[in-house]
């Protein structure tokens, strides 16, 4: 296998113990810290040739987004690392119960294209902060953000630990062939079944953070406008291609025509009368996605966009309006710039028809009324949940990110990233004299050992809990 010396050469600095020192751990974090200070430029320009990413989305997602990662990280490691004491019973009273935070080991970063830099920092800053060599392998479609990572990483981490594999399919099927001891996976569920297979023959936990087809509800009482900017640019954002964008909406057909010129003025307020020109547009990443996306434009009717240039990949920010759960956009994860409208005739039915499809990884709900909003976040089940607004709930740490069922495993950002690539160490120390409190557990066995062990290992139920 060609990777096997790689992987051999990281586990064995692995096992030198090089990675667990916290010092080690915040140098290499600070690294990344001026990786991305002094690479900002260079960031903002790859995106910029792989997707037309504009300056200002590439900024807030690959850099800002990532900045607050880092020092949320910086900021709490010395207390996320310390050993988390635990209950004892009447036995281990004077012994030591403790929870270790090791890392795995050798872990394996899988990153797409949508987001090339933010996820793969993301993951790595946790892999990190937990003590694990890395291996990260960015996605060899956005082409010019693999060649950055590849050449520029390197010359801020310690090679030793962490190294870049770059290549396409044959180059990370080879991969994954080797034994890792934790792999994290961003892309579609497809593939991610491909990489939890490979996994299992090593017995690897994984973490699969896939995507989904996003419902976003629409209420009748709502603030129309408003609604329609929010759902514009969390649709619209990096030219649709983000997993938690809000993939279609649910609402009457009552709502549908009064959204229907909100849209196409939020559209014309963001982007201009033709997004084509507006520098706050992006395109899509290749000529095969263009093609796929192009091809979903036959669902319903267009009633806002809808114009295509396949030279420049470029597909207008488009509305289809009466699509029917049939048509071809209903059937798959859109990731471009198409937003469908499928009518409902009221929330239980909206609700019913989220319940009736696999899993998404976010589910949005818009409404002046808390109760439906709460409704919906209820009655429905997704990898996270955003109320009135898209996109937002990624930006804190302190939430968890991560997919449901079809839609992903695992989770991650903040501490939550941390405590993925940890290895939770259940440990008791016991104190080697005090010998007399051990007998009632060793043979021959009486009723009375029976009592006392009864006694002093027992947990009794407190009163009941009542939720507020």
């Amino acid at each position: 296998n060609p990777y096997a010396g790689l992987v051999g050469h990281l586990r064995a600095s692995w096992l030198s113990g090089k990675t667990r020192p916290m010092e080690y751990r915040m140098a290499q974090l600070e690294a990344l810290g001026r990786f991305l200070d002094e690479k900002k430029q260079e960031i903002l320009e790859a995106t910029d040739l792989d997707m037309g990413k504009p300056s200002f989305e590439a900024y807030f997602t690959e850099v800002l987004l990532c900045k607050n990662e880092l020092n949320v990280t910086l900021n709490n490691l010395c207390h996320w690392m310390k050993d988390e004491h635990v209950d004892k019973n009447l036995v281990t009273q004077l012994d030591s119960a403790f929870i270790r935070k090791d890392p795995y080991g050798v872990v394996l970063i899988m990153a797409p294209w949508n987001y090339p830099i933010h996820l793969i920092l993301v993951p790595l800053i946790g892999a990190i902060a937990a003590g694990n060599c890395v291996i990260i392998k960015p996605s060899e479609i956005s082409k010019n953000t693999e060649r950055l990572v590849a050449e520029m990483l390197s010359c801020y981490l310690d090679n030793d630990c962490f190294a870049v594999v770059t290549g396409g399919v044959q180059e990370a099927t080879r991969l994954l062939e080797n034994k890792f001891d934790y792999i994290f996976f961003t892309g579609i569920p497809s593939v991610g079944r491909i990489v939890m297979t490979a996994a299992a023959k090593h017995l690897t936990p994984v973490t699969l953070e896939l995507g989904g087809k996003n419902p976003c509800y629409v209420s009748d009482t709502c603030d129309v406008p408003n609604v329609a900017r929010r759902v514009v640019w969390g649709r619209f954002f990096n030219a649709g291609q983000t997993c938690i964008a809000p993939d279609y909406l649910l609402c009457t057909l009552e709502m549908q025509e009064k959204l229907m010129p909100a849209l196409r003025e939020a559209i014309t307020e963001f982007f201009g009368p033709n997004p084509k020109e507006s520098p706050d547009f992006g395109r899509i990443v290749g000529d095969k996605q263009f093609r796929r996306i192009r091809a979903l434009l036959c669902s319903g009717r267009v009633a806002i966009g809808g114009q295509t240039d396949e030279a420049e990949r470029y597909i207008a920010p488009t509305v289809l309006a009466d699509v029917l759960p049939s048509d071809p956009a209903m059937q798959e994860e859109i990731f471009g710039p198409i937003l469908p409208i499928v009518v409902v005739a009221n929330m239980d039915e909206a609700i019913d028809f989220i319940n009736a499809r696999p899993r998404p990884l976010a589910v949005y709900a818009f409404s002046c009324d808390s109760k439906v909003v709460n409704q919906v976040l209820e009655r429905t089940s997704s990898g996270g949940f955003c109320g009135n607004d898209t996109l937002m709930q990624v930006t804190l740490t302190s939430l968890p990110f991560g997919g449901i069922g079809n839609s992903g495993l695992g989770k991650y950002h903040g501490k939550f990233t941390f405590d993925t690539f940890s290895h939770h160490r259940g440990c008791l120390h016991r104190n080697m004299g005090l010998e007399t409190l051990n007998a009632p557990r060793y043979p021959p066995y009486t009723q009375q050992k029976l009592g006392l062990l009864t006694a002093t290992f027992e947990v009794k139920r407190r009163g009941t809990c009542t939720l507020l």
